[in-house]
């Protein structure tokens, strides 16, 4: 099992500092290549730049929670929650998709 994990290549854990501005101020965030990547494709799916996609989350954070506390994790938990969202959605679609081939309905119906 642990074969799968070992073979990710090392390339998509190592970290990568990046600098950003965040309501203002100049800092900067460190997250393994992995995670930058699922977060430009977030960015991507809401049509904006990842500096104003994290622009936007950090001030929504901010906003809902007062301040947006360890948001380098916050990033790494949107990273995993989209990917469960999309697996979900790709799940979905092939059990429809499985349906339609076998030719079963796709709405329940009675006959009356």
């Amino acid at each position: 099992m642990c074969q799968i994990f070992a073979g990710i290549p090392t390339e998509n854990y190592d970290s990568e500092t990046r600098s950003v501005r965040l309501s203002g101020h100049a800092t900067s965030i460190r997250l393994e290549a992995a995670f930058w990547h699922v977060l430009e494709e977030l960015a991507a799916d809401q049509a904006m730049p990842l500096s104003k996609f994290l622009t936007t989350l950090h001030d929504e954070v901010s906003e809902l929670h007062g301040e947006a506390r360890n948001f380098t994790s916050l990033l790494r938990c949107a990273c995993l929650l989209h990917l469960e969202r999309t697996a979900a959605r790709q799940t979905a679609s092939d059990t429809g998709e499985s349906l339609r081939r076998a030719g079963q309905p796709q709405d329940f119906r009675i006959a009356v």
